[in-house]
């Protein structure tokens, strides 16, 4: 009886110290699955020829710790990355025994609020540690960076991420142009560099796109330009001084009015609305590129995350299932939907 205690002992601290599930996460550690073990986390990062994603979390612990869970180690994308380019590794930093000794490694204070990692085979960082940074752009440019000092590619999803996280931290912008087709419009203004979204609809009766930029990226007048020479900006619709001024001096006197009451076009995403993409849950900067390369034809499966396209071929597969349309839908709450 004894020796069946001790064998049922081991089992169990090798479910608690080898791995994490995802789906059984306590709030702290997110929808990643990970490894519980650094010295295993190390060899795998060997054999696989993966940076180790090392995260020291306090489990349980205070809001910050969980909103950190919940926020950013929950995003689809991010967990994504995380488990496909990375060793993921969680190391509890209010615990005794083996975690403690990685603590002490890296000489991370306990108790702590979290901090990420990343480090090679050899223990050594690839990047500066991640530390009271608690937003999902702090963690996606530190995989990025980190990816690029250790030769990886990175991929397209996780670079469009973080332009679309960066825009929103940073601030965006809005310009409203008016032309012979918003569908059309769509297509030529959403493959901008710097464009990360845009509707189609109507204001004052007229076929508009409205355009989130990133101004830091794309200048306004460089947008307006652009867009009118591909016959996509006749007007333009704005209170803005600046953009008033500017457009005067583009397009002429008599082709700015004041914005009014936008309506969103019945068919939003027109040509990605009109594929089975339109099933994939898309980042909106995703969508939006993605609407662009159907527009012009071109196959748009380089934008798109390994669990993207294999819910794709999933769609594809079973065209008779009951998917719904997820575009202009919240990213996250769609994508575990069909999770």
């Amino acid at each position: 009886m004894q020796h069946l205690k001790l064998i049922f002992v081991a089992i169990l601290f090798f479910n608690i110290t080898s791995l994490v599930a995802g789906d059984g996460n306590p709030k702290e550690l997110g929808k990643v699955n990970w490894l519980r073990n650094f010295e295993e986390g190390i060899s795998k990062s060997a054999t696989e020829n993966k940076p180790v994603f090392l995260l020291f979390q306090e489990v349980p612990g205070c809001s910050t710790c969980q909103n950190y869970g919940q926020n950013v180690l929950s995003h689809p994308l991010i967990v994504e990355a995380i488990e496909s380019l990375f060793v993921p590794v969680a190391i509890f930093n209010n615990k005794r025994g083996a975690d403690a000794k990685v603590l002490d490694f890296y000489r991370e204070p306990s108790w702590n609020n979290p901090v990420v990692r990343i480090v090679d085979a050899k223990k050594e960082n690839l990047v500066n540690r991640v530390n009271g940074n608690y937003t999902q752009l702090g963690i996606v440019q530190a995989m990025r960076e980190a990816l690029q000092v250790a030769n990886k590619p990175v991929p397209n999803y996780l670079t469009l991420l973080e332009e679309e996280l960066l825009a929103d931290q940073t601030g965006t912008n809005s310009a409203v142009f008016s032309m012979y087709c918003f569908w059309s419009g769509e297509k030529e203004i959403g493959k901008l560099d710097g464009v990360v979204e845009t509707q189609a609809g109507f204001m004052n009766g007229r076929e508009v796109v409205s355009v989130k930029y990133d101004p830091s990226v794309i200048a306004y007048d460089d947008l307006l330009k652009t867009s009118n020479k591909a016959s996509c900006a006749s007007s333009v619709y704005t209170e803005d001084e600046a953009q008033v001024e500017a457009t005067k001096n583009i397009l002429g006197k008599g082709k700015v009015a004041d914005l009014g009451k936008f309506r969103q076009d019945r068919e939003p995403k027109y040509y990605l609305g009109k594929t089975v993409y339109r099933f994939v849950p898309m980042t909106q900067i995703q969508a939006t590129k993605v609407n662009s390369l159907l527009g012009q034809r071109q196959l748009p499966d380089d934008l798109l995350s390994p669990r993207q396209l294999a819910l794709l071929k999933e769609i594809q597969a079973n065209p008779n299932g009951k998917w719904e349309n997820a575009i202009n839908k919240d990213f996250v709450a769609a994508w575990e939907a069909v999770q």
